[in-house]
């Protein structure tokens, strides 16, 4: 097996000239249009660790807009995925949207936990600089410390798969490639609003499933949700950097991995808003219980929160399409259920950091 080190050069030479499943491989290299944005490793790169910042959020503006979603005026459709959770939206230019749009972009999200907007091409061929631009108004951006990134652009995370690579999904013996989280939910200060899109996706699967926390909290018992909002659990990073220093996932740790203590029951600053802040790819025990009863808790969790399909969403992919959602107060999954296709899923995350995570009932003092 080669060493971390190895493997992250051969990955970093190699990685632009993956054959893309036809014959002439430097040839469909040079055909594909987002070879520029391409996983990159590189293991000598090393970041110190984050430090807190005071976060905004610019939804909170939004709130002394006469008309708060002014931002949709212009929309030819505006379609409800769920009652609850995800809005699908056409007609709305995301590279158009002013310092108020945005502003009540972020609002909408907040409310809704997840937009969809189709019809997005000219945002996402505008390139990384528009990109980190577009982030930047939100909060300041997440540096992944272990995953791919485009060449000169640590802060956009990518997600790639194709017939020879997989730097993001690795669920051998397991019977499902579902894996519902909440990104770097172990940061003090978690990611908020997140953008996401795919720059190539296979013809059909790879859709990405979102639930909202906010409802799953809801369907529990009035006592219930009191015990829970007296909780506090564990976040940690120390898995994912394990997995990379092993030689997986690209091989890297930027930044030596991290855990922090979230409340179980968040409050959003904006809406008021209480969610469920419990993931399983991150949430590892419940301060103060026995390791017994905070397994069993935390089981249960995740069980409700994968059982619960009438409080989620599916996003099936399109050209064109751009994903906005609020990381705290929702879970996701990408599906993985193209993988006999050998067919390439390239994706951009822009990750906007947010406040430290309000528990509720410190909301309430």
């Amino acid at each position: 097996m080669a060493t971390t080190t190895e493997t992250v050069t051969e990955t970093t030479q190699t990685l632009a000239s993956l054959p893309l499943n036809k014959s002439d491989e430097s040839e469909q290299q040079e055909e594909y249009r987002y070879a520029h944005l391409l996983p990159h490793f590189d293991a000598s790169i090393k970041y110190p660790p984050l430090v807190p910042f005071e976060h905004v959020d610019p939804g909170s503006r939004a709130l002394k807009h006469a008309d708060p979603r002014a931002f949709l005026d212009g929309a030819e459709k505006i379609v409800h995925l769920t009652p609850r959770l995800g809005t699908e939206v056409r007609g709305v230019d995301l590279l158009k949207l002013d310092s108020d749009g945005r502003d009540q972009l972020a609002l909408e999200v907040a409310r809704r936990g997840l937009l969809v907007f189709r019809g997005q091409q000219e945002f996402i061929n505008a390139g990384p600089e528009a990109y980190l631009e577009w982030g930047r108004y939100f909060g300041r951006l997440h540096i992944h410390p272990t995953t791919g990134h485009p060449k000169d652009h640590p802060e956009l995370h990518l997600v790639y798969v194709d017939a020879n690579s997989d730097y993001n999904f690795g669920y051998e013996g397991s019977i499902t490639m579902t894996g519902w989280h909440s990104d770097v939910s172990y940061e003090l200060q978690p990611p908020g609003l997140t953008t996401f899109f795919l720059l190539d996706f296979p013809p059909t699967g790879g859709d990405t499933l979102f639930t909202s926390q906010v409802s799953t909290l809801r369907r529990l018992s009035p006592p219930f949700v009191e015990f829970l909002r007296t909780l506090s659990v564990v976040h940690s990073g120390v898995d994912q950097a394990n997995r990379s220093r092993a030689g997986g996932k690209g091989g890297v740790v930027r930044r030596e991995p991290v855990e922090h203590v979230h409340p179980l029951v968040r409050k959003h600053p904006v809406t008021g808003e209480e969610a469920l802040y419990v993931n399983k790819g991150f949430s590892r025990r419940i301060v103060g219980l026995k390791k017994e009863e905070s397994e069993a808790l935390l089981n249960f969790l995740y069980n409700h929160i994968a059982a619960s399909g009438d409080l989620q969403a599916r996003v099936k992919w399109e050209p064109g399409t751009v994903v906005v959602w609020d990381n705290r107060i929702t879970a996701h999954s990408a599906i993985v259920d193209y993988g006999e296709s050998k067919a390439r899923r390239h994706g951009v995350r822009v990750t906007p950091q947010a406040e430290r995570p309000i528990p509720a009932l410190e909301a309430e003092q």
